[in-house]
């Protein structure tokens, strides 16, 4: 993971700690402590589960376009040696009738 990506991840996590004990400290009875404490952690669950995919299809993305393009080079450049390539036999062939 690169160095943002950490980041952001222990940021993440920090606020949701930081969330979780202000709630836990609140004053406010036990069952509804936790139940907005299970509310939130399953909302903030499911939007990281979004996130993660959203993350993974991106790289996907980006790998296809790469073998795509990768192709494409790869294309173009036997297209340009096998004209250079024809070229060339059609001078060699131009020589020997001259000579």
């Amino acid at each position: 993971m690169s160095k943002s990506s950490n980041s952001l991840i222990a940021f993440v996590l920090g606020a949701g700690v930081g969330t979780a004990l202000g709630i836990l400290f609140a004053p406010d009875t036990g069952s509804n402590t936790r139940d907005r404490l299970s509310y939130r952690l399953k909302k903030y669950k499911n939007e990281l589960e979004e996130l993660i995919d959203e993350l993974v299809e991106g790289k996907e993305l980006h790998l296809n376009e790469a073998k795509t393009e990768g192709k494409r080079v790869i294309n173009d450049a036997k297209n340009k040696a096998e004209n250079l390539l024809n070229d060339v036999n059609k001078l060699i062939d131009q020589i020997n009738k001259d000579n």
